[in-house]
């Protein structure tokens, strides 16, 4: 099966490959495999390109799901445990399908004071998400809050997908949905 990227290198979630609702895996290293083994070759240890061999997979399928974990593991010769250990320790990897625009939002004290909370609200709103991290009716859209995006020297920071988007205020919400298609 073949995914359809869409967005910022997402896949729609109706279509992401890896034994999601019953479909078989699909190795994301069949047809990535020189990259991965080009990788090997700038770092010490296969260890090393755990992060990077993680962030194609997430590129590729959206999502890093079990079986990609295990291939990931097999690859590199590590076990699945530690793999999935990796995964759910650093936040910035899904272990469940996204919607087509993830929004992160930063919702630390400082933003909070330049408006997060409203900017959060405007977008739940306006993109037809019920709450916090589930995805809209169309599976267009999904906005969660995170603690910090490092980008303090601006009023109310978010991400979407992997774009970097700055001084979002709840008047710029309807441009910035607009331009995400």
């Amino acid at each position: 099966m073949s995914t359809t990227k869409t967005g910022m290198g997402q896949a729609a979630p109706s279509e992401q490959a890896g034994g999601h609702h019953g479909e078989p895996y699909a190795p994301v290293f069949g047809p990535r495999r020189a990259e991965l083994e080009e990788l090997m070759t700038r770092y010490p240890t296969k260890m090393a390109v755990l992060l990077p061999a993680l962030w194609m997979v997430q590129e590729e399928r959206g999502w890093v799901s079990p079986e990609a974990m295990a291939e990931v593991a097999t690859l590199l010769e590590l076990t699945p445990a530690y793999v999935k250990g990796v995964v759910s320790f650093y936040t910035m990897y899904h272990q469940h399908p996204v919607a087509k625009h993830f929004i992160q939002v930063c919702t630390t004290s400082p933003c909070n004071v330049c408006g997060a909370e409203d900017v959060v609200n405007a977008l739940l709103k306006q993109t037809g998400c019920e709450e916090l991290g589930v995805a809209s009716p169309d599976g267009r859209y999904q906005v969660i809050e995170v603690e910090c995006l490092g980008a303090c020297g601006f009023n109310t920071p978010l991400m979407v997908n992997e774009k970097f988007i700055e001084s979002v205020t709840v008047e710029s919400v309807p441009a910035l949905l607009a331009s995400l298609g």
